[in-house]
């Protein structure tokens, strides 16, 4: 077993000496960025996210107009091969017979 005296406390000047040489060796590799460098990077990433969800945004409505159009279409085209005969129908049998319906 190891008495206290065996083992190495910290002392607090010297881990923040070794702190600030930590720090000084960050910064002579270029480890730290500084406020300017932060605003650029939230700059670039904002317009990044709004570039992208407008993208997807777009790309989301136009999905849904084209499936709106068709869905229109669909529904225009079913009625107007309902509707149409009959009503032509209608028209010649009155044009015929001389008979006025509305």
């Amino acid at each position: 077993m190891s008495s206290v005296g065996d083992r190495k406390i910290p002392v607090l000047t010297d881990v923040v000496a070794e702190s600030e040489a930590n720090a000084d060796e960050a910064d002579q590799l270029g480890g730290t960025i500084d406020l300017g460098d932060i605003e650029t990077l939230i700059a670039e990433l904002q317009t990044r996210i709004a570039s992208q969800t407008f993208t997807l945004a777009d790309d989301l409505m136009r999905e849904a107009f084209a499936e709106m159009e068709a869905n229109i279409f669909r529904q225009i085209s079913s009625r107007l091969r309902q509707e149409l005969p009959e009503m032509i129908d209608s028209i010649i049998r009155v044009q015929l017979t001389g008979n006025q319906e509305d």
